[in-house]
């Protein structure tokens, strides 16, 4: 039987958002992968770790967001891992618990264009293939040919996870760019303020 093809979508998700569920969505429903899971970074090492909301809570956010959807899990297994978090370690850590699965990166046109800088950039390209989804104001240029790399047609989002932040800050109302559940969980736990 060939192994499950399954794509790995990392983030902070601080908080998830509309945004980052219809990349998920797009992705399990419009590509030959038959799950998504929303990998947690606990540490993303381009990103300030003072900045980043507790990782349960976050993973919390995640569960709420996702409650019903098939295809659709959410993985913590960074959590247990040495921080910051290396997609390639995790990949290859991953790779070797799930043997009868297929890892399948899930990454934005930005990521794309910066991907020379991690680790292991080579190994990862070699080993493992690539979705891509467009965002606005990048080009993926000479990546575009790349054997490993494929650009998805999933539709443009420009919402970040900063300007919810900043909009919770600014006490505005994010109905529709936040699932209800996960806003009631922001709201009671007074994140973000």
């Amino acid at each position: 039987m060939a192994n499950k093809k399954v794509g790995l979508f990392f983030g902070s998700f601080n908080p998830i958002h509309v945004g980052h569920l219809i990349i998920a969505n797009y992705m399990a429903q419009y590509t030959d992968l038959e799950e998504v899971w929303f990998v947690i970074s606990p540490q993303n090492p381009f990103k300030d770790k003072k900045s980043l909301g507790n990782m349960y809570d976050r993973l919390e956010m995640v569960h709420l967001a996702i409650e019903g959807a098939e295809k659709l899990r959410a993985s913590d297994i960074e959590f247990s891992l040495p921080q910051p978090s290396y997609t390639i370690d995790t990949l290859s850590y991953m790779t070797e618990r799930f043997p009868n699965k297929e890892f399948v990166l899930i990454m934005g046109e930005d990521n794309l264009i910066g991907l020379h800088k991690w680790k292991n950039a080579e190994v990862l390209l070699r080993d493992y293939r690539i979705l891509v989804y467009p965002r606005p104001g990048y080009d993926a240029g000479e990546w575009r040919q790349h054997p490993s790399v494929t650009l998805t047609d999933t539709p443009h989002m420009e919402l970040s996870s900063t300007f919810i932040r900043g909009a919770i800050k600014d006490k505005k109302d994010m109905k529709f760019l936040v699932p209800d559940r996960v806003l009631e969980f922001i709201d009671k736990k007074g994140l973000y303020l």
